[in-house]
């Protein structure tokens, strides 16, 4: 193939001949990359300038300096998550771990639709999912695939149970369905439930909100829920429960809900995307009791565990079932020892190697370190929680489950809340501003492992002033 008027750093040459050209510029721009990262405590953890976009398409190829300047100015105006700041979402700095399985991954350039096109990651991706299936209490047997993202791996599970209760749903699509098949979770679960509702042809309404409070749901109210559905004609066949709610890290009492669905019949997923890593620490993966209990588990090591983006899982109680109410088989894709391809049991077909940055961070922190990073985040929230909790000028949303403490100043209007937002700001800590129950707070995730006292002592000297 000509490549004449490429850049010589176009491609690695397979022969090696321009090796040092292309380490060169890998390493300038590494260099860069780290610069950034290193540097992130001096800068706010939201962009003060937009980027400019240069050139979208240029006609001929820019000179490398170029390239990375404009790089350069592409990562100034991004998020900062690495500044101690950032504490308001549930978005950690990546483990560096996960940054050299990102690089790895794109560079091996695998394609996990196969096993013929990533023999080892495919078999990686396996066992390990087999293996954090085994860590939440799933018996043998169970397994899953990784997805990019929670959406996509609630969006998987729920069409595997909706098919797994209505086989001819599989085939024929829900019209001939004689009643309306419908899910039910508490009113603080994840949006992405209304959004596979859409994709799986029921409709938003087919997501039926169970109350309860503080954003748990309540078991009682579910099987109230239950009786309900089907007194009116429809036809429950999954419950979510929810490990970590976005707003406010609650965690839906999973033993009792597991009760009710085993009673009723009906598949019990458990969208534990965030509070799923409670399951790496010893001291608070009782907070998840119930879970071993669960048909399907998401799950979101790009959260908790730090594992750069994107990275998720679908975890099933029977790894088989995928294969059995899900799977399209690729004709053009060959079989290889009677293994299935992961990429015909999930949404993605061409899947990226989102197993290589996982592995490398489980590799490098291990049990213990993951445990020492969720533990340090949980004694860091129960004292944020206490120091709130000794001003009666704050109101907290909820107990916390998690690491994450959603409160208001008692009786301020949103517009206060806002404000009070831009002055922390202003003085480098960005919280976010969700809406719960109709009203603004103030959301504090304590997931940064670069936050220390300093940034709590600020933020508590910032309210102080406001409330005074």
């Amino acid at each position: 193939m000509d490549l004449d008027g490429l850049p010589e750093t176009a491609f690695v040459s397979p022969r090696g001949e321009n090796r040092p050209a292309v380490q060169a510029l890998l390493q300038r721009g590494l260099a860069q990359v780290v610069e950034r990262l290193a540097g992130a405590a001096g800068r706010p953890p939201l962009p003060q300038a937009e980027a400019s976009l240069p050139d979208l398409l240029p006609a001929e190829p820019l000179a490398e300096g170029e390239i990375l300047a404009r790089l350069d100015g592409l990562l100034a105006a991004s998020m900062n998550a690495s500044a101690p700041g950032w504490i308001g979402h549930m978005d950690p700095p990546p483990a560096t771990a996960s940054i050299l399985g990102a690089l790895a991954a794109a560079a091996v350039n695998n394609n996990l639709l196969s096993y013929e096109m990533a023999p080892a990651l495919s078999r990686l991706e396996v066992a390990i999912m087999a293996r954090l299936a085994d860590l939440f209490g799933l018996p043998a047997g169970a397994g899953g695939v990784m997805a990019s993202g929670g959406s996509l791996a609630n969006l998987l599970a729920l069409a595997v149970a909706r098919n797994r209760a209505f086989p001819e749903a599989a085939e024929s699509g829900l019209c001939g369905l004689a009643r309306r098949p419908v899910i039910l979770a508490s009113a603080a679960a994840h949006t992405s439930l209304a959004k596979a509702a859409m994709v799986l042809g029921l409709g938003r309404a087919a997501v039926v909100a169970v109350p309860g409070r503080e954003g748990r749901m309540d078991p009682p109210a579910l099987a109230e829920a239950v009786a309900a559905a089907r007194a009116a004609g429809q036809a429950p066949f999954a419950v979510v429960a929810t490990a970590g709610t976005t707003v406010t890290g609650a965690i839906d009492p999973l033993a009792a809900l597991a009760e009710v669905a085993e009673a009723e019949g009906l598949w019990l997923h458990v969208d534990a995307a965030y509070g799923g890593a409670l399951a790496f620490s010893p001291r608070h993966r009782d907070r998840l009791a119930g879970i071993a209990r669960a048909d399907s588990v998401t799950f979101n090591p790009q959260k908790w565990l730090y594992v750069a983006k994107t990275c998720a899982c679908c975890l099933f109680r029977d790894a088989a079932l995928p294969a059995r109410h899900f799977r399209v088989a690729a004709p053009y894709m060959a079989e290889t020892g009677g293994l299935v391809n992961l990429g015909e049991l999930g949404l993605q077909g061409s899947r990226p190697a989102e197993v290589l940055k996982l592995w490398l961070t489980l590799q490098h922190l291990g049990l213990s370190g993951l445990a020492r990073l969720i533990d340090a985040g949980m004694a860091l929230t129960a004292e944020v929680a206490a120091e709130l909790a000794r001003r009666p000028g704050l109101e907290l949303a909820a107990a916390p489950d998690s690491n994450l403490l959603c409160f208001r100043p008692v009786g301020a209007g949103d517009a206060a809340v806002e404000a009070l937002h831009r002055r922390l700001l202003d003085a480098g800590l960005f919280l976010s501003l969700p809406l719960y129950e109709g009203r603004r707070w103030l959301r504090l995730v304590l997931l940064n492992p670069h936050t220390g006292a300093g940034e709590i002592r600020k933020m508590f000297e910032v309210l102080d002033e406001a409330l005074s």
